[in-house]
C-alpha cells in the first residue's frame, strides 16, 4: 500500500527532502557556515552572496518534481523495511549542522 497520510506528505517526505538537499549542497552549506564563523554580528551584510547560494541550490531541489519523487520512493522503502521488520532505522546524519 503506497498511499501517503498527511503527515508523511507534509513532514517526513519533506524532512528527507531538506536533509538530502543538505547533502547534495554541501559545498555552499560549508561557504555559508564558514563566512558566518568569520564574521559574527556582520554576518547578515558580508555573507549575503553565500546565502543566496545556499537558498538557490536548496530551493532548486525543494521544487524539483523529480526529486520529490526520489525522495518518495526512499521514504516508502523504509515505511516497508520498517511494517516488515519492526525495526525503526536511524535517520542517516548528513555532513551539515544547519
Amino acid at each position: 500500500n503506497s498511499k501517503l497520510r498527511h503527515v508523511e506528505k507534509d513532514v517526513l517526505i519533506p524532512q528527507i527532502m531538506r536533509d538530502r538537499a543538505k547533502e547534495l549542497c554541501s559545498d555552499k552549506v560549508q561557504a555559508f557556515t564558514k563566512c558566518c564563523q568569520e564574521t559574527g554580528l556582520l554576518m547578515v551584510v558580508k555573507c549575503r552572496q553565500e546565502n543566496t547560494a545556499l537558498k538557490d541550490c536548496l530551493v532548486g531541489y525543494y521544487s524539483d518534481p523529480s526529486f520529490y519523487e526520489e525522495c518518495k520512493a526512499e521514504y516508502l522503502k523504509q515505511r516497508e523495511e520498517y511494517r516488515a521488520t519492526g525495526i525503526k532505522k536511524k535517520r542517516q546524519k548528513f555532513t551539515s549542522n544547519v
